[in-house]
């Protein structure tokens, strides 16, 4: 009992360290951060620490540590949807970053490091511990989970922020606190080294009850991202920025990005995508544990100490307005003019009725995207202003309708993916679906577009339509920049919503997809019943060249001389 709240302490310490005022990460003083060496005694302490540091793995919200960043996520700074009340700039992608703000990612690199030195403090000390003498096998395994997840952490962080400081041990007084950033190759070196130790002594499988944690499926899966991400256009030497904090310059690249996936791969064996038969399955896919699922964060109580979460609710914060949502992250038109026509044909061809907009679309559109007149939550969705009010109420989901007309979707679309129809929408009712961090679909992609860049076009087709096809759509049969420009949109559309797509358009350097008109559609019900809308610009989203990366913020740079600040900050 007496070790049960000495570790309930410590988690309150923890808590309380994170929010805490604004600190510099790395300026750390030395001590002792887990009190007593009682929890170095005890593996199943220790394995409640290992819980804790499973909070640095992404959530339904992109900060939870600012009140709105607990709702939505960075979906709403991508091409995929913009945030929606009252047209903030949360994400200043308008205003631009600055070392000083840099908006609803202000905390990330603090928050990052934080967990960083939790995952060093375990590590510096497990080996000599108690805990390893009692119970070797468990600590060992205790041990490559924390390894995994302090590389999974500097996997984002360099995505973040390219090379930044290699930290593998916690620091002490008598370290120097002037510390340089490693260039970007020495951390994607370190990461994947640190992978492979953790692949080497994690289980392949865990048994249901253990649904979230790492395992060697979840640690190659994160390999894979990692060497895709940097074998790509924005660390090319001859890209701006440039230079040893950017740049990945192996020869190898495109094949060491392959052999990473494949690794998923010729372990997973025969366990293909499980397959749908129409929309309503795919949705399906995303509520509840399956197959297809390599690695993600559990919300439910059923799953560990860092299965639960009060602030899991995206039936409420993605609803519409008239089904008392929030809709916070609005598709925009641009995006979702990237799905297909059921026959597989783009909407730029004569097959797509401009008219008739949200007819005849793909699958996956129906399954992830809320439209006017798409049926949800028992009845259809209304976004249109009527012309004659007194014949014709205006929709429930327009400005005009219920619930907070602020929140009305400013681009005539909501998003339906992870949307559980069988749970409310309000009253502090959540779902339990996993937020998925890693599934066989994205490894698939990755193997597909490095099959590609290696000039291996056949290869590369026959797993993007793995894809293709389990999404219902006709297999894909172009080569050269079609294929390229084919893999792309599969990987948009595959993986809507799921976080990749602000990282891909940036890695893929698409300057029309960061910087952008963001539309919209004005459906409008005339005086006749007859339902019209205009295709209009809800806002316009500047492109920045320096907005590849997130600055290093200012309180580091001034209290780390040899802190490079990143390119055009």
């Amino acid at each position: 009992m007496k070790n049960y709240k000495l570790i309930q302490l410590l988690f309150i310490s923890f808590i309380v360290c994170f929010t805490a005022c604004e600190k510099d990460v790395l300026n750390t003083n030395a001590r002792d951060a887990f009190g007593e060496d009682l929890i170095y005694d005890d593996p199943d302490q220790l394995e409640r620490l290992v819980y804790t540091a499973y909070n640095s793995t992404e959530s339904w919200g992109i900060n939870k540590f600012q009140w709105w960043g607990r709702r939505f996520n960075i979906e709403g700074g991508s091409y995929e949807a913009k945030f929606n009340f009252q047209n903030r700039d949360l994400f200043r992608l308008r205003a631009g970053w600055t070392p000083s703000n840099s908006g609803i990612f202000r905390q990330k690199w603090r928050n990052y490091f934080d967990y960083v030195r939790l995952t060093n403090e375990f590590l510096d000390r497990i080996d000599g511990s108690e805990a390893m003498q009692v119970d070797p096998e468990k600590s060992n395994l205790l041990k490559a989970e924390m390894k995994f997840l302090r590389a999974n952490l500097y996997s984002k962080l360099i995505k973040h922020y390219g090379g930044v400081p290699i930290l593998e041990r916690a620091l002490t007084l008598e370290d120097d606190f002037d510390i340089a950033r490693n260039t970007y190759e020495e951390c994607v070196d370190f990461i994947v080294r640190e992978l492979d130790e953790a692949a080497a002594a994690l289980p392949e499988t865990r048994p249901d009850n253990e649904f979230g944690r790492a395992t060697k499926l979840a640690a190659l899966a994160v390999k894979s991202r990692t060497l895709l991400y940097a074998a790509s256009k924005l660390h090319d030497p001859s890209t701006v920025p440039n230079g040893p904090l950017y740049d990945y310059d192996r020869p190898s690249k495109w094949q060491d990005a392959a052999d990473a996936a494949k690794a998923v791969i010729d372990i997973v064996g025969d366990r293909d995508l499980m397959q749908v038969a129409n929309a309503s399955e795919y949705q399906k896919l995303f509520l509840s544990p399956n197959q297809d699922i390599l690695f993600a964060r559990p919300y439910s109580s059923e799953f560990y100490d860092f299965g639960t979460d009060a602030n899991s609710l995206w039936d409420q914060t993605q609803s519409p307005n008239g089904y008392t949502g929030w809709a916070l992250s609005s598709p925009t038109h641009n995006f979702v003019m990237e799905y297909n026509m059921n026959d597989g044909s783009s909407t730029a061809e004569e097959t797509f009725d401009p008219v008739n907009p949200n007819d005849n679309r793909e699958m996956r559109f129906y399954a992830n995207i809320l439209y006017n007149g798409a049926e949800f939550r028992g009845r259809k969705v209304q976004y249109f202003l009527s012309e004659d009010v007194d014949a014709f109420p205006h929709g429930l989901d327009s400005p005009e309708g219920l619930g907070n007309t602020q929140h009305s979707s400013k681009t005539g679309y909501n998003i339906r993916k992870f949307q559980d129809e069988n749970v409310e929408v309000a009253g502090g009712i959540s779902s339990q679906r996993p937020y998925i961090l890693y599934r066989l679909g994205e490894i698939y992609l990755n193997y597909a577009e490095a099959q590609y860049h290696l000039g291996n076009e056949d290869l590369a087709k026959e797993y993007v339509n793995k894809i293709s096809t389990r999404a219902l759509q006709p297999e894909i049969s172009t080569s050269g920049d079609e294929l390229l420009s084919d893999i792309r949109r599969e990987r948009r559309v595959e993986l809507s919503f799921e976080g990749h797509n602000f990282f891909d358009e940036r890695r893929w350097m698409i300057e029309e997809h960061l910087g952008f008109d963001i539309k919209g559609l004005r459906w409008t019900k005339k005086a006749t019943g007859d339902l019209e809308h205009e295709e209009y610009v809800v806002v316009t989203r500047p492109y920045f060249e320096k907005h590849y990366y997130l600055p290093i913020p200012r309180t580091e740079v001034e209290k780390a001389p040899a802190m490079e600040q990143n390119f055009g900050y």
